[in-house]
């Protein structure tokens, strides 16, 4: 697969919607354990906004609609990672502004934006135990499928195997932002709610991709 329409990331979206609702209890399970419990609940909040969003949005540029989707993601829950799930909706569309289709070069620029925006409003960076430990090394993953040639569903196998191996390794951190800090070395061995979620999305996207290959 080389290319991905504008009804391709609607019906991704879609799917993410689906996918944070059906997970919305186990991310509030694990929030709980160092956070304040509410990331299941403002997932669902974000990606049904986002979802909602974009079944309505006529126009064709692809970047326009993850862009304003973004804005509706922060209305809809103006929480800690609603914000930065929203920022990176954002910053990844702002690149990919204008494009009818997305290639696997757009996509390698949507996803490095994408964990970028996170880092910079969240002022953070890889090993603190955090969303970004999972997110930065699938955007590399996608850079490097990019300029390898890959098709989609190969990078996006790829991206996922990286996202999956960097929520391994966040096992053995220590955290380093938001409530979870804390706890400090108490938060060693524990799963990373935020960092699980990024494994949610990428995960998400690779199945969804894998699926549109026997269309």
């Amino acid at each position: 697969m080389d290319k991905l329409s504008i009804n391709d990331i609607k019906d991704f979206l879609k799917t993410m919607n689906e996918v944070a609702a059906g997970k919305k209890d186990y991310l509030i399970e694990l929030d709980s354990k160092m956070g304040d419990g509410d990331l299941g609940l403002t997932m669902a909040a974000v990606f049904a906004a986002l979802d909602g969003f974009a079944t309505s949005f006529e126009d064709d540029d692809i970047g326009g609609m993850l862009m304003k989707g973004g804005m509706a993601m922060a209305k809809a829950a103006p929480s800690t990672m609603g914000t930065l799930m929203a920022t990176g909706f954002m910053r990844g569309g702002k690149v990919v502004k204008g494009s009818t289709e997305l290639g696997i070069a757009e996509l390698a620029a949507f996803w490095k934006a994408f964990v970028e925006g996170i880092m910079d409003r969240g002022k953070s960076k890889p090993g603190e135990k955090t969303i970004v430990d999972v997110l930065f090394p699938a955007a590399v993953s996608f850079e490097a499928s990019a300029a390898a040639g890959e098709d989609i569903v190969n990078a996006a196998a790829a991206a996922k195997k990286a996202a999956d191996e960097g929520l391994s390794k966040t096992m053995d951190m220590v955290a380093q932002q938001g409530r979870a800090a804390y706890y400090q070395e108490k938060s060693r061995d524990l799963q990373d709610p935020g960092a699980t979620l990024g494994t949610i999305l990428i995960s998400t996207f690779a199945d969804f991709t894998a699926s549109l290959q026997g269309d």
